[in-house]
């Protein structure tokens, strides 16, 4: 807990965004229980709600940089030096090799949808553009909302 590897996993798996939009975010885009960006591929501007773990976390990082994810020499990330430090980060955790910044903007969508949000209110979140990408993200996981309806439904 406290730790970058920490804050980076939060920021990334709690706002669904690309990871150049990650290493970007600083305290400065915090402002009323609320975390402002514009999204640097899209030019999309977004007010998302901070997850209390997200808060909680954002409380513990350091605030004497402007981003918050920032190297051992104190110098913001590039997207691709992060993603490097990331993958090396989830693999001295033991998860898979596979692990990725991407993977958690995936994983955000796929456990929106399964909490029951809808391709819209996933969108308003991760900026995405339209419904097709976000759909691909949620099917399996509708799927198996829908599945487990559908039994109970049986008498």
């Amino acid at each position: 807990m406290g730790s970058r590897a920490h804050l980076a996993l939060y920021l990334l798996l709690y706002t669904g965004q690309r990871r150049s939009d990650v290493v970007r975010m600083g305290k400065q885009h915090v402002r009323d229980d609320m975390l402002h960006i514009q999204q640097q591929k899209t030019k999309t501007r977004l007010a998302i709600p901070l997850h209390p773990k997200l808060r909680d976390a954002l409380k513990r990082a350091p605030a004497d940089n402007l981003t918050f994810l920032v190297t051992k020499q104190g110098k913001p990330f590039s997207a691709p030096g992060f993603t490097n430090w990331f993958t090396e980060c989830a693999k001295a955790a033991g998860l898979p090799e596979n692990s990725t910044p991407h993977g958690l903007r995936k994983a955000t969508c796929r456990r929106l949808a399964e909490a029951g949000s809808t391709p819209h209110q996933i969108m308003a979140i991760t900026g995405h553009k339209n419904l097709k990408e976000v759909t691909h993200y949620t099917a399996a996981a509708n799927q198996k909302v829908l599945a487990e309806e559908a039994m109970k439904s049986i008498r």
